[in-house]
């Protein structure tokens, strides 16, 4: 019996796996910062979880999940995501509420009612937040997306996906227009990390921080 808490630790190690280019290796520690859980209970599970063949681990060094563990995480991960689709396109919720809400959720819903929303919804590609959403088979296309803060001055780019991880950046992203589809061009970039000057949709100039920036992933376009 693959509990609540198990199911989130796959997807949160499936999420520091696949989706995030700047980890290497997944170690407890990283996982205990992710989840913001205490060192050594992350260690107890994740032994769990290997003696149950859902993760790889050699201690001190790294974390991965096996083929079963891959597809548990792939399935809670569609719920997670399918929910949110579901709660911000037909119940009206903001892109910063739908996580939390999802995640109470995503555990407890049937096939049944994955496979109604999915289809009412006509069958979504990406969440509210431009991830992408797996499929009932367990595939996934992961397009890779530059962040902002990569940018350079002179170049143009479309907004394909917000990280999720902190509603208070969605609310501000939200708040300057940034939707997903927004284009934006970057007028200026200053030296030494600073700011970078944007013109959203060819109308509004916005400065924005590299901190911030570093939340907000583009494809560029081609001139």
């Amino acid at each position: 019996m693959i509990s609540q808490a198990m199911q989130d630790y796959l997807k949160t190690i499936y999420k520091l796996q696949k989706e995030h280019e700047n980890v290497e290796v997944v170690t407890t520690s990283l996982i205990a910062e992710y989840m913001q859980i205490a060192a050594p209970s992350v260690t107890n599970m994740i032994k769990k979880l290997a003696e149950m063949h859902l993760v790889e681990h050699t201690p001190y060094r790294s974390v991965r999940l096996t083929k079963p563990g891959e597809k548990i995480a792939l399935e809670i991960l569609r719920h997670h995501r399918l929910l949110e689709r579901y709660l911000a396109e037909i119940l009206g919720y903001s892109w910063d509420q739908v996580d939390a809400e999802a995640e109470k959720l995503e555990h407890v819903i049937s096939e049944e009612f994955e496979d109604r929303i999915d289809a009412l919804m006509g069958f979504p590609t990406t969440d509210p937040h431009g991830a992408p959403i797996p499929t009932r088979k367990g595939d996934i296309d992961h397009e890779t997306y530059l962040p902002l803060s990569q940018l350079q001055a002179g170049q143009t780019a479309v907004v394909r996906q917000v990280d999720d991880k902190n509603p208070e950046i969605l609310r501000h992203v939200e708040e300057l227009g940034l939707k997903l589809g927004t284009q934006m061009a970057v007028r200026d970039k200053a030296p030494f990390n600073g700011p970078l000057l944007l013109q959203i949709d060819a109308v509004t100039e916005y400065s924005m921080g590299l901190e911030l920036a570093n939340h907000i992933f583009v494809k560029v376009v081609e001139e």
